[in-house]
């Protein structure tokens, strides 16, 4: 078990580790499918998620509207129909993506001892409709647009470095996404948690890779309860 005491600040990945994007995602391309004629498993629609949206985003830099429609054709491809004008839709749904119910009072909690950052794959006027609900105002927030890059891109992390008044020995990343967050911040020296939202349930909508972090959580809500324990 990590020392919570050594760091000063945590930062967190967004959707995924505090606003629950497979309910998002699923709540969209569900009907859209279905609306298609297509048959298909929620697994088998997040399956197919953890493809599409990394290989879009390594198609060089462009914002995550563009990425999540071209997310959204990659699925119609691959069925065989067709998206005249509902490209866009899959990006605006995040206006009413939810928190995890443990998110707020967890932020909140670890609030109380470090300060908090966001590194996230957004746009910023996304992240504004999300920001909201987190209950929290955060130290610095980081977004792929500010960077021009997507995680698992180093840059990302490395702009995160500048912007907050910490030594990387005092920063903690908190993350769902082995593939995205874990691996990139372990070969910088950053300590990692993964929050294994999924637990035992099948692969979801995030790629797996093989990566280790500092310690493992079931939920943010069990990060903040055991940093608490810290005197």
């Amino acid at each position: 078990m990590l020392d919570f005491g050594q760091f000063d600040c945590l930062s967190f990945d967004c959707y995924g580790t505090l606003i629950d994007w497979e309910s998002g995602i699923l709540g969209y391309l569900g009907p859209l499918l279905r609306n298609k004629g297509v048959s298909v498993t929620n697994n088998e629609i997040l399956n197919l998620y953890s493809e599409f949206e990394p290989r879009q985003q390594r198609q060089g830099y462009r914002s995550y509207r563009e990425v999540l429609a071209a997310v959204v054709r990659d699925y119609a491809a691959h069925f065989h129909f067709a998206v005249p004008g509902e490209e866009a839709g899959l990006a605006e749904s995040i206006r009413g993506w939810q928190p995890f119910p443990d998110t707020a009072l967890a932020l909140q909690q670890l609030n109380q001892r470090y300060k908090l950052a966001v590194l996230s794959n957004i746009d910023d006027d996304l992240f504004a409709f999300t920001a909201p609900k987190l209950g929290v105002e955060f130290d610095c927030v980081v977004t792929a647009q500010q960077v021009q890059s997507y995680k698992p891109s180093l840059r990302n992390f490395e702009a995160l470095l500048q912007r907050i008044p910490v030594e990387k020995s005092r920063l903690l990343h908190v993350a769902e996404s082995l593939y995205h967050d874990v691996a990139p911040a372990h070969s910088l020296g950053i300590a990692t948690v993964w929050v294994n939202r999924r637990q035992n349930k099948p692969a979801g909508a995030t790629r797996l890779v093989e990566a280790a972090a500092d310690v493992e959580v079931a939920t943010v809500g069990a990060l903040a309860d055991a940093a608490a324990t810290v005197r």
